[in-house]
């Protein structure tokens, strides 16, 4: 007696280097990208027509209401934060657009007198 043999099935295609790509192409993207926090205040950057890039050491940010933030400290607490820092690092100011000119004027008069002489104003690009 002849039994048929039963049809063979093709193998299974194995899936593990497509997900070595995967797991490649997360840790690209992961190790590439710039994760910053979010603004504390919702800012609207005064506009310009030149377009400079920005060396941001330490970013310290001014709403429109004059307050101000430094790395998660609000007002007075970033006020302290800002005095244990070296005067010579640059400071880059992300003030609002709405902001008044005498806040500003009184914002940058302070921080001169801590001895912070690199103050880069961030603007939006054209």
């Amino acid at each position: 007696m002849q039994f048929s043999r039963p049809p063979r099935r093709r193998p299974a295609e194995s899936v593990v280097s497509m997900i070595n790509v995967v797991f490649l192409l997360l840790i690209f993207f992961m190790m590439s990208a710039r994760i910053a926090p979010p603004p504390p205040f919702d800012l609207t950057l005064p506009a310009t027509v030149h377009d400079a890039a920005l060396r941001e050491e330490v970013t310290l940010y001014l709403s429109e209401g004059g307050d101000i933030s430094l790395r998660g400290q609000n007002g007075e607490a970033a006020w302290a934060s800002l005095g244990t820092l070296d005067p010579e690092q640059t400071l880059t100011l992300r003030a609002d657009a709405a902001l008044p000119a005498p806040s500003l004027a009184k914002t940058l008069a302070r921080l001169s007198g801590m001895g912070f002489a690199d103050i880069t104003l961030a603007v939006r690009a054209p």
